[in-house]
C-alpha cells in the first residue's frame, strides 16, 4: 500500500488526538505502522478495535467520498501542511480540507467561547474578528453556535478569511443551522476536519478538535465562557504551545464571563478590551 493510502487508512481507523499513534507514525512512518497493525504486530487485546476497523476499511471508497465532498486529504508530507501542527503532542495523522487550502498558512487568531452568548459577547466576537481581518489576520474557530458563529460572521462581513475546524465529517453540517455559514466559509476560507466524511460529532471530538484550533493560530482570544466551558480547553492548549492567550472581561455577575475571569485570575490569559490592546499584546509576546 502506498504511504498516502496507508495514512488515509490510519486516519480513518484511529480517533484523532491519540499521542501513542501519532508518535508511532512520526517515528516509523504510516506504511510501516499500517502493515504492523494489519499483520498483528501490536497488542491485539489493547488495540483490537483499531485493528478490526483497519482491516474492514475500504480505502478507495473513503478517498472517493472525500473527492465527492469537494475536499482534499492533506498530509504532513505535503507542502501546504501547516507546520505549526507538528508542535502538538499528538499532531493530526492528516486533515480533510474543503475550500482555500492556502489559508491554513496565513497568520491566524482563534476566537472561541460559549454556545450561549449574550448580545455583549456576540458583538465583541464580531468586532474583534473584523478588527483582526482589517489587519490581515485569518479568524479560526469551531463552527459552533454562539461565539464561534459570531466570529466567523464577523470575519466574513469584513470581507476577510476564516477557518472552521469541525468535530464532524466535512460533509456533515453540524450544527445543521450553520449549513449556509459553512458554504460561505468555503468561499472565503476553509473547513477542516479530522474525521472521515459522514462521521458524526461526538463529545470527545469537540475536545480533540480544540487542540487543532489552538495550534493553527498564532494567538487565542476567549470572548465569553462559562466556568467549565470547553473553550477553556482551547486556551490551555494554546498556552501549552506557548502561544498568547487573551480573554475579554465581562460583568462579575454574568455566568457567561466566569470562564474568562477564571483564566485572567489564574494568569492563564491576559485581559484585553480592544483590538488595539490585543495586537499590542501579541506583538510584545
Amino acid at each position: 500500500m502506498r504511504d498516502t493510502q496507508a495514512r488515509l487508512a490510519l486516519f480513518a481507523a484511529i480517533e484523532g488526538g491519540h499521542v501513542f499513534w501519532s508518535q508511532e507514525i512520526a517515528t516509523y512512518g504510516s506504511d510501516h505502522v499500517y502493515k504492523k497493525l494489519i499483520e498483528g504486530g501490536y497488542d491485539g487485546v489493547k488495540f483490537g478495535k483499531t485493528i478490526d476497523r483497519l482491516r474492514a476499511l475500504k480505502v478507495d471508497e473513503i478517498a472517493k467520498s472525500i473527492e465527492s465532498a469537494g475536499a482534499i486529504f492533506l498530509t504532513p508530507e505535503m507542502a501546504q501542511w501547516p507546520e505549526q501542527l507538528n508542535e502538538l503532542a499528538a499532531p493530526p495523522i492528516g486533515l480533510i480540507v474543503k475550500g482555500d487550502i492556502d489559508v491554513l498558512q496565513e497568520r491566524g487568531l482563534a476566537i472561541v467561547g460559549t454556545r450561549n452568548p449574550t448580545p455583549y459577547g456576540i458583538r465583541n466576537a464580531g468586532d474583534f474578528a473584523a478588527g483582526f481581518v482589517d489587519r490581515e489576520w485569518t479568524i479560526i474557530s469551531g463552527g459552533a453556535y454562539g461565539i464561534d458563529s459570531a466570529a466567523h460572521k464577523g470575519a466574513l462581513i469584513a470581507e476577510g478569511s476564516t477557518v472552521a475546524v469541525l468535530a464532524a465529517g466535512i460533509d456533515v453540517a453540524y450544527p445543521a443551522g450553520n449549513a449556509r455559514l459553512f458554504a460561505e466559509i468555503c468561499e472565503n476560507g476553509a473547513l477542516v476536519s479530522e474525521v472521515i466524511p459522514g462521521a458524526h460529532a461526538i463529545p470527545s471530538r469537540f475536545l480533540t478538535r480544540n487542540r487543532i484550533i489552538a495550534a493553527l493560530s498564532q494567538a487565542t482570544l476567549v470572548v465569553e465562557a462559562a466556568f467549565r466551558s470547553g473553550s477553556l480547553r482551547t486556551a490551555r492548549d494554546a498556552a501549552e504551545l506557548m502561544r498568547p492567550v487573551m480573554a475579554i472581561p465581562g460583568p462579575i455577575s454574568a455566568p457567561t464571563s466566569e470562564g474568562c475571569h477564571r483564566l485572567i485570575g489564574e494568569r492563564a490569559a491576559e485581559l484585553v478590551t480592544s483590538v488595539g490592546d490585543a495586537i499590542e499584546l501579541i506583538s510584545t509576546l
